[in-house]
């Protein structure tokens, strides 16, 4: 009898972390790894062009990050769940993860059976995050955290700069010559600022600005 299999897109800088993976998942009767991507960027491209059922994605990468790629590719291809196996539990990378359309969360000390399992459960819209995520998430939806969620938490500084600037009405021109940079280069931070912040344009970018006390009055 046919056996529909799980298609897997492994993401994750390390060359050996991406080997190991692979070679475990693909011993599985059930699953086949249709590709590897060592960076956010790579992955998009990847996610687009094989469309797989589960993507095993890494977090802190360089360039593009994991937050980010889950969030494109979700975009892209809403089918696709993301598993998200990295080694960081901070709220700063928990929280963003999952308002980006991740599905589970796991750790690195994961063991390879619950691994397994949670990539089927993904494939099939189910939840699994590792007990110590659970835990800060459940604290969060009874209000017990301590931190209010930063919303800023995936720009640079530069972003942060540049939309502060935003906020005060200045324009991309007058942007370019308050922070000595070309307005192409503006234009681009402003670009990843509204992408980031899910915001339609400059305007909306200047009233959360305001909203979420990122810049007052007095400035």
């Amino acid at each position: 009898m046919f056996m529909r299999k799980i298609t897997i897109l492994i993401v994750d800088d390390h060359e050996v972390v991406r080997q190991g993976l692979k070679a475990y998942l693909d011993a599985q009767p059930d699953f086949v790894v249709v590709g590897e991507a060592s960076s956010g960027e790579e992955s998009q491209r990847m996610a687009a062009e094989l469309l797989p059922d589960v993507v095993l994605m890494d977090l802190v990468m360089s360039g593009v990050g994991g937050v980010e790629a889950t969030r494109k590719i979700k975009d892209m291809t809403p089918r696709t769940q993301i598993v998200v196996l990295t080694s960081y539990h901070q709220d700063e990378f928990i929280f963003p993860a999952l308002q980006a359309g991740a599905i589970s969360y796991l750790l690195k000390d994961v063991m390879m059976e619950d691994l397994v399992d949670a990539i089927r459960k993904a494939a099939h819209g189910e939840a699994v995050l590792h007990p110590r995520v659970a835990e800060r998430v459940i604290q969060e939806i009874n209000g017990a955290r301590r931190d209010v969620f930063n919303p800023f938490t995936e720009l640079t500084n530069r972003e942060m700069e540049i939309l502060r600037l935003i906020a005060r009405g200045l324009s991309n021109s007058d942007i370019a010559q308050e922070l000595v940079i070309s307005e192409n280069t503006v234009k681009g931070h402003v670009s990843n600022i509204l992408s980031k912040l899910h915001l339609a344009d400059r305007t909306q970018a200047a009233v959360f600005a305001w909203e979420q006390g990122l810049v007052h009055k007095d400035e």
